[in-house]
């Protein structure tokens, strides 16, 4: 079922409008200086990125592209006929010990970029024909991506963002980012603290992922679709099922009902396997069974979600 007035919004980028403005070269200043003491996300490493500083995610002054171009793996609002248009950021501000892109997550596998690179990364992209440019995992990069934005609009640049992200997100972050990104795409892990504190190494991360989902839908409102069945604006929610259902996806769902909207774009993805450090955890050294995956659907759809994938 669609979102009810949601294809009302206009289909252009809205970044356009704050670039004219003088609004996006303002942000980006704004969010570069936070890398001199960095706080972009909830860890507030406090390092001097500027100076060639790390902190959790290991990232410095330039972002680190690991890979970039057409994916047709992801959901299919972006896919389309075309491909998502992604552009694959090195290191992360999570620790999941079940990490599934360990190489790029965790080992930080890429190539360093200046600003003009990474805008002609993000030009390439949009010439072989992708629909959305899709930044993933660009929490710790968002100064970066902003800087190449602004390089890359006045060469023609006009793709919709998507913001492919982790869901552990800093509200000040992403107050930065409104009406700059046209597609936020979360994931929502699960929301106990223990095993968030245990396999992802963020006890904070149920807080602090409700409060930016709640902030990226008063930006964008429900997934919005063109006539193609291609997504242009909205929140989309991605949350894999856990072994024995450990991501308890029937109170992440029953939060996307009751505080986000029962519109909600949410995919219950199965395709979980153990790998990176998983083996070391019994939870969740194993695959989840049909059961598991079976009960995970059934309560997305018992907590009122309308707008479920898989």
């Amino acid at each position: 079922m669609e979102p009810p007035d949601g294809n009302h919004q206009s289909r252009q980028p809205s970044y356009l409008r704050l670039h004219r403005e003088g609004v996006l070269e303002s942000r980006a200043g704004a969010l570069r200086s936070l890398l001199g003491r960095c706080t972009l996300c909830p860890r507030r490493c406090g390092v001097d990125r500027l100076a060639g500083e790390t902190g959790f995610c290991g990232a410095g002054p330039l972002a680190r592209v690991a890979s970039a171009g057409p994916h047709f793996g992801e959901e299919s609002p972006l896919v389309g006929t075309r491909g998502s248009g992604t552009v694959f950021f090195s290191g992360c501000n999570l620790g999941c010990v079940f990490c599934q892109n360990a190489d790029i997550s965790h080992m930080r596998h890429g190539v360093d970029l200046d600003a003009r690179q990474l805008a002609e990364t993000f030009l390439a992209v949009q010439d072989k024909g992708c629909h959305n440019l899709n930044l993933v995992t660009p929490t710790h990069v968002v100064p970066q991506v902003l800087e190449a934005l602004l390089l890359a609009i006045p060469m023609g640049f006009s793709l919709p963002l998507v913001y492919n992200c982790g869901g552990h997100e800093s509200p000040e972050t992403l107050a930065l980012l409104d009406g700059i990104v046209d597609i936020y795409m979360p994931d929502l892990k699960l929301l106990d603290a223990r095993p968030a504190a245990r396999l992802l190494h963020a006890p904070d991360y149920p807080e602090r992922a409700r409060e930016a989902i709640v902030q990226m839908h008063r930006q964008v409102g429900d997934l919005a679709l063109d006539e193609r069945g291609i997504a242009y604006r909205g929140l989309l929610v991605r949350h894999l099922v856990m072994p024995g259902g450990l991501a308890a996806t029937g109170r992440v769902a029953r939060f996307l009902a009751r505080e986000v909207s029962t519109h909600t774009y949410l995919n219950v993805m199965g395709q979980y396997h153990p790998c990176h450090h998983a083996a070391d955890y019994p939870e969740i050294a194993r695959r989840p069974s049909p059961l598991d995956l079976a009960r995970a659907l059934s309560a997305a759809r018992q907590a009122g979600i309308r707008r479920l994938d898989r």
